[in-house]
């Protein structure tokens, strides 16, 4: 029998006191994986809680392109991943529809590029089950008239956009329905181990340093890029996560409204992903040390425009509004150098510390795409039930995510629907991205704790051309209403805001977007004097 949650507070050994939860499994990571596990070990039965260090989809999850994948980009670098992509595209357009959009996509042989890679796509896509045909030159330039006019081949696949933030926070409502808890801001400091067995998880409240001793049978870690760190915490050998940062670049508005390949291996800049009111192309591809240290190297930003004019002819023309740095969690390939993020399988991984380490009640995942997240959760909970030595079904594929009923994907111009139903009655507070003052006002009633760039990953505040430049002075005064935020909490938050928001800007500070960026510069420095207003005691978030 599974055991029920318990919350107590309880002596430490140093004479405080330490809050006490007991469940089954705990899984540690907030992203797509952590939040797709967390929903299938709820589903199955067990008691469950999540843990992240920050907010939902704070980590790699938050810094992709936005693509759902077709599986055409492995057709022939990956096969067995283009197979997982295509198959798991089908169930989460079902499951989630509310988090996608089906925007379709080309792969084209751009000027330059070999055209009889095509064939080997082609191949490639009919091998491993993925949908794609050739349509004329002529078809698609009529399709997507910004394309490339020197395009000499072009093959349609079923590639589509993605919100991650509604997709993690669907996948985390519905695993709360089922009985789990979300415990976001909370850092696992020990996995705790009784000779060869797991037997609980220390962590610390980030928000208010209270400590938190959670017993368990069994960790799940889905840490991505940090799943060597967490493992390291249970004194296991080191795990061979190799992350590969990449960057990418949110242009500020629709160049295209299908998803643009390059018909070529995989390679640096080679697509480019409408997500809701912006295009974005992506991506580097290098070898880091440490996920929590990612550049926006000059170089590499001047790579992706250079890349962006191959497809898409004066693309630098258009705007630069924000740039970003991810972190992709591969597992080490043996079959390349170590060096070689680019070629290393984007295939998943399942590491069993029994048979690694000796210590039973850990396993850890890698690699994969947020594609296949639930494939992911899948497997490790898989593997967990068979330690455990039992049979439990996995029925993620087939029960509708909440908000996701009406089996609806969204179009680009979804909010603007939405807005002509209620402007009458709510102020828009963000003009870029149609964010109402009930949204922002229902979703800080709900998180009273969460800063504006918690809010953003739910509410998009922020994420249009002005780059909270006037939605963040609304969204401030909004929060001074609030019964538990006072002017020096608001002023914080804000500043927070705007500084996060100042390290996407920098990396592309050139052409219009130097113009805005003093506009805002002027508002908040010269008109407002930010640096100035009262502050919190304390950092309002780490």
């Amino acid at each position: 029998m599974p055991r029920a949650g318990k919350d107590a507070r309880v002596p430490d050994k140093i004479g405080g006191f330490v809050r006490k939860l007991a469940v089954d499994v705990v899984v540690v990571g907030g992203g797509s994986t952590g939040a797709g596990v967390v929903r299938d070990v709820a589903m199955r039965g067990y008691s469950t809680v999540l843990l992240d260090r920050a907010d939902l989809g704070q980590g790699t999850t938050a810094r992709f392109h936005g693509l759902l994948h077709s599986g055409g980009r492995y057709v022939v670098s990956d096969p067995l991943s283009a197979t997982e992509c295509a198959d798991e595209n089908a169930i989460l357009t079902r499951i989630q529809a509310s988090a996608i959009e089906r925007t379709g996509g080309y792969f084209v042989t751009a000027p330059g590029d070999d055209p009889a890679f095509a064939d080997k796509f082609l191949a490639g896509a009919a091998a491993t089950r993925v949908p794609a045909r050739e349509i004329s030159v002529g078809e698609a330039l009529k399709a997507e008239p910004r394309l490339n006019p020197g395009i000499l081949r072009a093959i349609e696949v079923q590639d589509g956009s993605v919100d991650g933030w509604q997709l993690v926070w669907g996948a985390a409502r519905s695993a709360i329905n089922h009985g789990a808890q979300i415990l976001t801001y909370h850092k696992v400091t020990k996995i705790e181990r009784d000779a060869n067995r797991v037997t609980g998880v220390r962590c610390v409240d980030l928000k208010t340093g209270e400590e938190v001793q959670i017993d368990c049978g069994f960790v799940l870690n889905c840490a991505g890029p940090w799943a060597g760190q967490i493992a390291a915490m249970a004194d296991c050998e080191p795990v061979d996560v190799i992350p590969g940062r990449g960057i990418m670049i949110a242009m500020n508005h629709r160049l295209v409204n299908r998803v643009i390949n390059r018909c070529i291996y995989p390679a640096d800049g080679d697509i480019l992903v409408p997500v809701h009111t912006v295009s974005i192309i992506g991506t580097t591809d290098v070898k880091v040390e440490d996920p929590d240290n990612l550049a926006i190297p000059h170089e590499e930003v001047q790579e992706m425009l250079d890349a962006g004019e191959i497809l898409i002819p004066g693309f630098r023309q258009a705007r630069a509004v924000h740039a970003w740095a991810g972190a992709r969690p591969l597992i080490k390939d043996s079959r390349v150098a170590a060096a070689d993020t680019r070629h290393m399988s984007r295939g998943m991984a399942v590491i069993d510390h029994t048979t690694r380490d000796g210590l039973d009640g850990l396993l850890t995942i890698g690699g994969g795409k947020l594609t296949t997240y639930r494939l992911m959760a899948e497997h490790i909970v898989d593997a967990m039930c068979t330690k455990l030595g039992e049979k439990r079904a996995c029925h993620t594929a087939d029960e509708v995510i909440p908000g996701s009923e009406s089996g609806k994907t969204y179009v680009v111009t979804h909010r603007l629907e939405a807005r002509e139903h209620d402007r009458t009655e709510d102020q828009i507070i963000c003009e870029c991205e149609l964010m109402s003052r009930k949204m922002f006002t229902d979703a800080l009633a709900e998180q009273p704790r969460g800063s504006f760039d918690d809010l953003r990953r739910q509410l998009r505040l922020g994420m249009g051309p002005c780059q909270g430049g006037f939605c963040s002075l609304r969204a401030t005064a909004l929060a001074l209403e609030a019964d538990h935020i006072d002017v020096e909490r608001a002023s914080g938050l804000m500043k927070l805001f705007l500084k996060n928001r100042w390290i996407g800007l920098w990396p592309i500070l050139y052409g219009d977007q130097v113009r805005q960026t003093a506009l805002d510069n002027w508002i908040f420095q010269g008109t407002l004097d930010v640096e100035h207003l009262p502050q919190p005691e304390q950092e309002v978030e780490l």
